[in-house]
């Protein structure tokens, strides 16, 4: 069917049409240069030596073994990079590796350049790291709870990193105008990305001092910015060059420690640097999808109306801050965006954790609020016995208005998204509510 404008019924050129991804040949025929594949004359390999411990204090790094191992070019320990980085200002608490102190199962420690990636996990394997174990923390229960030992000396004391708290309206008063008032937790485990490409990262430093990264980034400006500050050269003499990447997702959205190393070998060694991570360490470097507990209390009217919700929740954000500080706000942000929720509650928590570090993966914060806010919609309809789908449809958020937490709403089309789906799905005819069979005895 042919679409015609509004203005003159000509068709239009581009709504509507297919074309052709403007990347899609080169992709198809293999030519598109992923960062792992770009080679340059001279270039090393480097391999990096990773904590097998989740929480333990660093006594003693020895790289004897490691620089006498032929073809090794040059080792790397923390001391080598102790300026902390981080992509919000407020948690600038990475190291490209770790100093003191690893707070997770794959900690970087030292790395190893070598001529090729043979000698480099060799070399790597060599290296003998000292350790003292401190205890674990390894969920929101003792994030919450246990305070010593600390794994970072920052936030909201203990091993708390950040709380927010905010109310807009007089949410009492709305639970006390409720029909039903509802209290229900939720866990969402939390999940993270699989990327078919791998993490990479090849750097060159050439004859006039000026640093070149090729890497698999959805963030060259922050990787930029943490460079000149970690690396302590200007700005100017950095270019940051995201190679296509084969997924992301969110999870190449920080500043990597493998950046960093590759960038400072190429400086010490005067050649190209590659790193490639494996799929292990894909996961060791993580940034998925927070694992929540929520506690939601919502209150309504018989026809479904809610008049005020209490939103709670607890994120588990592993061993870094990453973009927590913004999750922990997002998880409380948009549960007034979907059904008119006049009177709201938000209480917010970050634990650190000694698990890789959680960060952002597709709309990170607020996914896990949505399931648990949907199911609960689901039990108050089976309460108050209304059907889900219509009991939702009557209490939309209006087009162009502002929410309770000041949030603007354009269009909303959910309701002709419902409507689709019931009719689609058949559910006038399939849905129906049912008395629960008797027990015996009861």
């Amino acid at each position: 069917m042919m679409t015609k404008n509004g203005n003159n019924g000509k068709p239009l050129k581009v709504v509507g049409k297919p074309f052709r991804k403007v990347d899609a040949r080169a992709k198809c025929t293999g030519q598109t240069k992923f960062a792992d594949d770009i080679f340059l004359p001279r270039m090393l390999y480097c391999k990096i030596l990773r904590s097998h411990h989740p929480h333990a204090l660093i006594k003693k790094i020895d790289i004897s073994r490691a620089l006498a191992t032929p073809g090794v070019l040059a080792v790397l320990t923390g001391k080598d990079l102790p300026i902390p980085y981080g992509i919000l200002p407020v948690s600038q608490d990475e190291l490209a590796l770790c100093i003191d102190k690893v707070r997770f199962i794959g900690d970087p420690v030292a790395a190893v350049a070598a001529i090729d990636e043979d000698v480099a996990f060799d070399a790597m394997n060599l290296i003998e790291v000292e350790y003292e174990p401190l205890n674990t923390i390894s969920s929101i229960e003792e994030g919450v709870l246990i305070d010593e030992p600390r794994i970072h000396e920052y936030g909201e004391g203990g091993n708390i990193h950040k709380k927010v708290s905010l109310e807009f309206g007089e949410v009492d008063q709305g639970f006390a105008e409720a029909d039903l008032i509802r209290e229900d937790t939720f866990f969402y485990e939390g999940n993270t990305h699989l990327p078919m490409e791998q993490h990479a990262a090849v750097a060159h430093f050439d004859s006039d001092e000026k640093l070149t990264l090729w890497s698999a980034t959805q963030t060259p400006h922050y990787v930029h910015r943490a460079l000149t500050k970690v690396l302590e050269i200007p700005a100017s003499h950095i270019r940051v060059i995201a190679t296509p990447n084969g997924g992301g997702f969110g999870g190449k959205s920080d500043p990597f420690n493998h950046e960093i190393i590759v960038s400072k070998l190429a400086m010490i060694t005067g050649r190209p640097v590659k790193c490639t991570l494996t799929r292990e360490e894909v996961f060791y470097c993580h940034r998925g999808r927070h694992p929540v507990l929520m506690h939601v209390k919502t209150g309504v009217k018989k026809d479904g109306a809610i008049t005020a919700m209490h939103f709670k929740s607890f994120l588990d954000g592993g061993a870094y801050g990453s973009y927590g500080v913004a999750s922990t706000f997002y998880t409380g942000a948009l549960q007034t965006v979907t059904y008119e929720v006049p009177r709201y509650k938000f209480d917010g928590l970050r634990v650190f954790t000694n698990k890789p570090p959680c960060g952002p993966k597709r709309g990170h914060g607020t996914p896990q609020p949505r399931y648990a806010l949907e199911v609960q919609l689901d039990k108050i309809a089976e309460d108050l016995k209304l059907d889900p789908a219509q009991m939702r449809k009557a209490h939309l958020v209006k087009p162009n208005s502002i929410t309770a937490n000041y949030l603007r709403i354009g269009s909303m089309g959910l309701g002709a998204c419902i409507d689709k789906i019931v009719a689609g799905s058949d559910w006038k005819n399939k849905f129906a509510w049912s008395e629960p069979p008797a027990v015996a005895g009861g």
